[in-house]
């Protein structure tokens, strides 16, 4: 099996896992150890999850890894009961590890895709486990309370490996202590406030870096200070408070849950540097809107609320999912204090979002959701 060709680091938690998957995967290049890496979601083509060496897979080579998986997936779906099938993500998750165990990578840094437990990337022999953070989401499936969802995560801990766990609560270091105790695995916190200059802004970001490098150092058995300086100085993360000059500038950041908002919140002074904040926000269905909104409220002079079309979700590898009506979430802006308006096309309201802040002489915002960040 592919996933058995590489060593390998798991990515868990509510936030931060992409961004924490992306530095782990840099540090270990950096030090001269070949790593790549399986992101989830994508922004605008599936080649931007899987990253070999540092760069995007080439569409030949995902092409090749998809054909192989596609092979062995209708083998299995022949032996399934009926109504059952292979998923898209668990056929893309294969593909990821073909594709990273063809191209001789010593590491591969996987990121989690919902939970852990039950997770289609939870088949990798991990020797180092990293928990960034727990939040509620996914309650549905996960569970009702954050040691609940913290169990789903930390059952992808194998015996005798490495846990590092970023910032978290009491209980969920309880939880997290015991889970390394059952079974034999040494126990990591993550030294929350690492003296680098970050490239990626933001105290989240430096919260993510402590855990990356403590993943790393697990992986390697020490870091050099210095080279760990130069990828921190160095590396750009698409998405996560990601600032592009313009007229206006823009921030694009794939905040879309509570825990994620307030982070953003927290971080925004610092790239806005005074100026207003005008947000363009999507955000899907099922998630707690009236809480990521008023996590933003303080941050935010303006909003312009929008909707992804249910094909362009399906094509990004979330079929049936919908988004938000785009007067539903303004209401829920304008009932939150924020200024609010309606643009339904997403294409309209990025350049209406654009407008507005060039007009007062802000910075334009785009979050809410993963997908909105391709109109961007």
């Amino acid at each position: 099996m592919p996933q058995h060709r590489f060593a390998s680091v798991h990515v868990v938690g509510t936030n931060g896992k992409s961004s924490v998957t992306q530095m782990t995967a840099a540090l270990l290049d950096a030090h001269g150890v070949s790593a790549g890496a399986y992101l989830s979601p994508h922004v605008r083509q599936w080649s931007e999850r899987v990253r070999i060496r540092g760069a995007e897979i080439g569409n030949d080579d995902l092409a090749a890894a998809i054909e192989r998986t596609a092979q062995s997936a209708d083998a299995v779906n022949r032996a399934l009961d009926q109504g059952d099938a292979v998923t898209q993500f668990e056929a893309i998750t294969a593909a990821a590890f073909t594709a990273l165990a063809t191209s001789g990578v010593n590491v591969g840094v996987i990121e989690a895709g919902l939970g852990g437990r039950l997770d289609a990337t939870n088949v990798i022999p991990s020797r180092v486990t990293a928990l960034t953070s727990v939040g509620l989401e996914h309650t549905e499936w996960l569970g009702e309370t954050e040691t609940e969802i913290a169990a789903e995560k930390l059952a992808v801990l194998r015996d005798h490996s490495t846990l590092v766990v970023g910032v978290v609560g009491d209980d969920v270091e309880e939880l997290a202590e015991r889970f390394a105790t059952e079974r034999g695995a040494s126990l990591v916190r993550a030294e929350p406030g690492p003296r680098l200059t970050l490239r990626a802004r933001g105290p989240f970001q430096r919260r993510n870096f402590a855990v990356a490098l403590a993943a790393a150092r697990a992986i390697l058995g020490g870091l050099d200070v210095g080279i760990a300086e130069r990828v921190a100085a160095e590396l750009e993360l698409p998405g996560r408070l990601e600032l592009r000059e313009g007229d206006p500038p823009a921030v694009l950041d794939a905040a879309h849950n509570p825990q994620g908002a307030g982070a953003l919140a927290e971080a925004l002074p610092e790239v806005a540097d005074g100026r207003p904040v005008v947000a363009c926000m999507a955000m899907l269905e099922k998630k707690d809107a009236e809480s990521v909104i008023a996590a933003l409220a303080p941050a935010i002079e303006h909003a312009v609320a929008t909707q992804i079309p249910p094909e362009r979700l399906s094509s990004a590898g979330r079929p049936g999912a919908r988004t938000i009506a785009a007067e539903q979430l303004a209401k829920l802006c304008r009932d939150a204090g924020i200024d609010a308006e309606a643009v339904p096309d997403p294409v309209a309201a990025v350049e209406r979002a654009r407008e507005v802040a060039r007009e007062h002489a802000g910075i334009a915002l785009f979050t809410g959701s993963h997908y909105l960040l391709a109109y961007g």
